[in-house]
């Protein structure tokens, strides 16, 4: 990625600055993160129960190989950090199987279609079995009124093929100690259903809720599917140049410095510089910017972009696992390891709620049996509690709900860095932005040039002379304009660079003074022409020793910056700028976009301690930047945000990235994270109505099985299909 060099106004000081403005000279400070070994992400089958998940991955955490393990039920998804060298497959299997049978665990290094075509067999034999069971259960109720003993046969017959396998792993998971999980729970409540001759019922519930199962788990891997598949850009292969030849190998296997040919309509596969064409690029996939974007040789180009016309040879910056493609990938796969607060309640709460309610369904079961002497009734009663009471709707949904809402941000060019990012961005009272490459451009461009003796061209030919020399980006800038002008800029037969202050050349017009206030005071020249106007950095220039115009350079606002700013106002959260230009330029700047509070002149530990001052005055915080001096406050915020344009270690600190570098996406962040957060709400508060609601039915008798299992499975589904709707809104 770009680098993107912030500069100061400080009136031209070409070397070390003393302005105390904001320079990418300062030593790079890097947030202080959790350090692990190698990190593996394994894909988790066959998991039953979000207590079952929390087991797993307690005991996994006890492991002396192991030094951090995350299991996340709804995306079924283990990552397991260890400085451990041996393969520890068969010892995390090992630990599966210890809670529970069937479990199965597979390294992640297949693609989603890979995976995908995987589970197909499995699902087909297990539509298979519910038709079965299905039709015996049909043709049982058609026989319940005709002939009795067939029927109780069939019956049977299809409870055993639709519920053999879950009573089965019943068995095993109490005779390790595992009692209140969903196997257990739906045993119970069928086998409870045929002890009181309700062999339909028992039947059915079990038939319904396999097929429940079954679609809640269709939903949720088809809804994964579409966030992964949006963002998984990897290439499989990629073209390699070699001399004359080319030749295809695994993406994984590009070096550094490889040359890679890249046809019309090829995705570029790996961050890299063009060294050969020019074509127009569609970056529509990783900054959700619908324009494509003319490029030609010397430019860099991000993988993940379509090569729409002509055919480009470009040379690998980064390998395939450091390219934007594996970062993109990664920060939605990684998204469902940081469980936001709402989530870890949710699971601390179904550790507590599933016993109770089993606690409770057998007091109802006994207690008003034995006043009543109606065993049948409160039995019946009960059996309805332990299908109400799993979890499911509840632990799917508020995981599945952030995972949506960081896929629906990574459609947008948006990368959240997990679900905590999204739970604070939520809550954030106040946004501190950066200026330079943030609310501005953070490119120097020549705005104005004020000739008070000959041409506007002279002046400029004169100043791109002297600038030819130096290294200093506003001088750069000036010889870029001059160019442009189409200027035969010619390098000084003489020049002296002035540490602070500017150049003294000598060109076959004469001595040349190109510089701030303080070379031409030094030198004697007289200002009274000069008066200073504009926002920017003013480059004065004098012609043997006559003051004769000066130049202004400054950054650019971006386009959409007050529009950006009105939005977060329209969010009623306030906007402050935080900038180490100077004061004039800062208020300057923010008046034209709409912000009224300003700190200049502030060097990188004056913003971390504004910050924290704006935080104790507003509440929580978002901080913006795009460099290098940027990461202490990025880590300092309640969330972090870096322009995908800036610097690596502001994008690594950050807990958002802005791949599009735009200021809009600031307020289309913070709707995505309230819109999921509301999701997630809704689902919590939908699940635990209906389930309260079924349970005082079922107390007042008006509730039977079938209820109580659209309350458990029909309410999963519906929550499921609620958190993916933000995915789908504009």
């Amino acid at each position: 990625m770009k680098k993107q060099i912030k500069q100061c106004n400080c009136e031209h000081e070409h070397h070390e600055c003393c302005c105390g403005h904001e320079h990418h000279h300062v030593e790079e400070e890097r947030k202080e993160l959790k350090s692990h070994g190698k990190k593996v992400v394994y894909t988790i089958e066959n998991i039953d129960c979000a207590n079952c998940a929390s087991k797993i991955e307690k005991k996994m955490n006890a492991l002396p190989e192991v030094e951090e393990a995350i299991l996340t039920f709804a995306t079924k998804q283990l990552q397991v950090a260890s400085n451990s060298n041996e393969d520890l497959l068969p010892l995390l299997q090992e630990v599966c199987d210890s809670v529970e049978d069937g479990i199965v665990i597979t390294q992640k290094n297949q693609s989603i279609k890979e995976l995908r075509e995987a589970k197909k067999e499995s699902k087909k034999s297990e539509i298979i079995s519910i038709g079965i069971g299905a039709f015996l259960f049909v043709s049982g109720m058609i026989l319940k009124e005709r002939i009795e003993v067939f029927s109780s046969i069939l019956f049977i017959l299809s409870y055993l093929i639709l519920g053999a396998e879950i009573v089965l792993a019943a068995g095993k998971n109490i005779l390790k100690g595992k009692v209140f999980d969903e196997n257990f729970l739906m045993s119970m409540a069928t086998l409870s259903a045929f002890a009181i001759g309700e062999f339909s019922e028992a039947v059915g519930v079990m038939l319904f809720y396999r097929i429940g199962e079954l679609f809640e788990q269709i939903a949720v891997e088809r809804s994964r599917s579409q966030i992964m598949e949006a963002v998984d850009l990897r290439p499989e292969v990629v073209s390699r140049v070699i001399g004359e030849t080319v030749e295809i190998i695994p993406s994984e296997e590009a070096k550094v410095g490889d040359i890679v040919l890249v046809r019309a309509g090829d995705r570029i596969p790996l961050d890299s510089i063009i060294v050969e064409g020019k074509s127009q690029i569609d970056t529509s996939a990783v900054t959700g910017e619908p324009v494509p974007v003319q490029v030609k040789e010397g430019e860099r180009v991000t993988s993940g972009c379509v090569n729409l016309t002509g055919m480009l040879k470009v040379r690998v910056e980064k390998m395939l696992e450091d390219s934007m493609v594996s970062r993109i990938l990664h920060s939605v796969e990684n998204a469902a390891s940081s469980k936001p607060k709402i989530d870890r309640f949710i699971t601390k709460f179904a550790r507590i709620y599933t016993p109770f309610v089993v606690i409770l369904a057998l007091a109802t079961a006994i207690i008003p049996s034995v006043i009543t002497g109606n065993w049948e009734h409160w039995i019946y009663t009960a059996i309805t509690f332990l299908v109400i009471s799993c979890p499911c709707a509840l632990v799917l949904s508020v995981p599945l709900a952030f995972f949506s809402g960081i896929g629906a941000g990574s459609k947008k060019g948006i990368l959240f860095k997990g679900g905590i990012a999204l739970e604070g961005l939520k809550d954030v009272k106040q946004v501190v932005v950066d200026k330079t490459g943030t609310i501005t451009e953070g490119n120097f461009i020549l705005q104005k040039c004020v000739a008070l003796s000959g041409t506007e061209e002279e002046l400029l030919y004169l100043a791109g002379n002297c600038e030819m020399i130096s290294t200093h980006p506003i001088g750069n800038s000036i010889v870029m304009a001059g160019k442009a002008k189409g200027l035969q800029l010619e390098r000084p037969q003489k020049a002296e660079e002035i540490s602070g202050k500017g150049i003294r050349a000598t060109l076959k017009e004469g001595e040349v003074l190109c510089g701030n206030r303080s070379l031409m005071e030094e030198n004697q020249i007289n200002l009274q022409q000069y008066e200073k106007k504009s926002y920017g950095t003013e480059v004065l220039v004098a012609l043997n020793r006559k003051f004769i115009g000066y130049l202004v350079i400054a950054d650019t606002i971006k386009e959409d910056a007050e529009s950006a700013v009105c939005k977060i106002k329209e969010e009623k959260i306030g906007i402050t700028m935080l900038t180490g230009d100077t004061k004039k330029s800062a208020d300057a700047i923010a008046r034209k976009v709409g912000i009224q509070d300003v700190y200049a002149q502030l060097l990188p530990q004056d913003k971390l301690e504004k910050l924290q001052h704006i935080r104790k005055e507003k509440g929580r915080v978002m901080f913006v930047g795009d460099g290098i001096n940027d990461a202490p406050v990025l880590a300092g915020a309640d969330v972090g945000a870096a322009m995908g344009s800036g610097a690596d270690v502001a994008i690594e600190v950050a807990d958002v990235v802005f791949m599009n570098s735009s200021v809009e996406s600031i307020p289309t962040a913070i709707h995505i994270a309230k819109q999921t957060g509301r999701i997630a709400m809704q689902n919590v508060i939908f699940a635990l109505v209906i389930k309260i609601l079924v349970m005082v039915l079922g107390l007042l008798g008006f509730a039977n099985m079938w209820l109580a299992v659209f309350a458990d499975t029909g309410v999963a589904m519906l929550c499921v299909l609620n958190s993916i709707r933000v995915l789908y809104k504009k």
